[in-house]
């Protein structure tokens, strides 16, 4: 039996215990996948010791805070500067960026035209390998932030104008996660229109308050499930690498 699990704080909302429980018992696969909700990431050695994990995912709040306890980094991870999963091979916590493959795997659909600019709404890990995959397609992007110090504008600054000229929007925040499904980030949606995108990394729930918001303007609007089932699967291809 391998044994595999989702680090993180609040998980109540998280797809990922189900998704490989059933992907493990479809293929006969002798593993299980467990919720580990930490209070602080310097539990993190214990709770590998502990469980004997072969592996594990990372998600909110700890994709960047997990990297000082790891061993080593992808040279995707080390771009990206936040890690979402982890191998653990010969006692040494190996870090990997898979957000950053859902990601891209949901930009293959939105397919935006040369010349889109990009909003990122928020500015933690998952934001950074957004920013990672527009940069990669030559996308032109600003981060919206509460923090200036770690984006290019606050949400106070963001304008109407900047809204209309910025024709994909992405959502990076957990704003509109289950159970806080009635929240969505603080932007003017009455300056989206029927030429933008929204993409929300948000999978639970499938259509977010982000998204409706969107749609009532006439935008096209993708949710979070495809990046995280393309992560994952990536996630498990790691795993079993030899």
């Amino acid at each position: 039996m391998r044994h595999f699990g989702l680090i993180g704080r609040s998980l109540g909302h998280s797809f990922s215990k189900k998704f490989f429980t059933a992907k493990f018992q479809a293929e006969e696969i002798l593993a299980d996948y467990e919720l580990f909700e930490l209070e602080d990431i310097s539990q993190i050695r214990n709770v590998v010791a502990t469980h004997l994990l072969a592996g594990f995912n990372v998600t909110i709040p700890y994709k960047e805070r997990i990297l000082p306890y790891l061993d080593e980094l992808t040279d995707e991870a080390r771009a990206i500067g936040a890690v979402n999963c982890v191998v653990v091979k010969d006692d040494k916590l190996v870090g990997h960026n898979t957000d950053a493959q859902g990601i891209e795997a949901t930009m293959q659909w939105i397919e935006p035209k040369e010349g889109t600019k990009a909003l990122v709404l928020g500015s933690g890990g998952a934001s950074k390998a957004v920013q990672y995959v527009l940069r990669k397609l030559g996308v032109q992007y600003s981060v919206v932030s509460r923090n200036k110090s770690r984006g290019d504008i606050t949400y106070d600054e963001l304008n109407s104008d900047t809204i209309a000229e910025h024709k994909l929007v992405i959502n990076t925040t957990p704003l509109g996660m289950t159970p806080d499904t009635e929240s969505c980030p603080p932007i003017d949606y009455s300056s989206i229109d029927s030429d933008h995108t929204l993409f929300d990394l948000v999978y639970n729930p499938v259509k977010t308050e982000f998204m409706r918001c969107g749609e009532e303007q006439g935008a096209r609007t993708f949710g979070g499930m495809l990046m995280l089932q393309t992560q994952a699967i990536a996630s498990w291809h790691f795993w079993n690498r030899k």
